[in-house]
C-alpha cells in the first residue's frame, strides 16, 4: 500500500529550490543526467506547490503535466506550459540519455526560468490570497 504524505506550500517551494541547487552542482562536476533530473524534479515540486494552492489534483504525472496547462491558461502564458515540456524532455535524458549539450544547455536554461517564473506566481497568489483575508 501506498501512503502519499501531504505537505504544504512552502515544504513544496523549498523542495523545489533545493533542486535547482542539486542541479547546479551536478552540472559543475560535469554528470548532466543527474542533472537533468534534478531540474524536472524542481519543475514538478513548484507545480504541485500551485496545485496545492488551487485545490488541484497532484499526485500523478498526468495530474502535473494537465497543472502546468491549467496554469498556461489560467495566466494566458504558454511557457507554463512549454516549460514543463522542456523539463519532460531532460526526464527522458536522464533515464535514457542521448540528449545534444546544446540541447541541455537550452533546456537547462528554460527549465530554470520556468521553475523560478512559477515560484514567482506562487508567492504572488499567497500574497492575493493574504490580502484578501485581511
Amino acid at each position: 500500500m501506498t501512503v502519499i504524505q501531504e505537505t504544504t506550500v512552502a515544504e513544496r517551494v523549498a523542495q523545489a529550490l533545493a533542486f535547482l541547487a542539486q542541479a547546479e552542482a551536478e552540472f559543475a562536476v560535469g554528470d548532466t543526467r543527474q542533472a537533468a533530473e534534478k531540474l524536472y524534479g524542481a519543475s514538478v515540486q513548484a507545480v504541485i506547490a500551485a496545485s496545492i494552492q488551487r485545490g488541484w489534483d497532484y499526485h500523478s504525472h498526468r495530474a502535473n503535466k494537465n497543472a502546468a496547462r491549467r496554469l498556461a491558461k489560467e495566466y494566458e502564458d504558454p511557457f507554463l506550459s512549454t516549460g514543463f515540456t522542456a523539463a519532460e524532455k531532460l526526464h527522458i535524458h536522464f533515464h535514457h540519455g542521448g540528449m545534444e549539450d546544446y540541447q541541455i544547455t537550452t533546456d537547462r536554461h528554460d527549465v530554470r526560468s520556468y521553475v523560478k517564473r512559477i515560484l514567482k506566481l506562487v508567492e504572488e497568489h499567497e500574497a492575493d490570497r493574504a490580502a484578501s483575508r485581511r
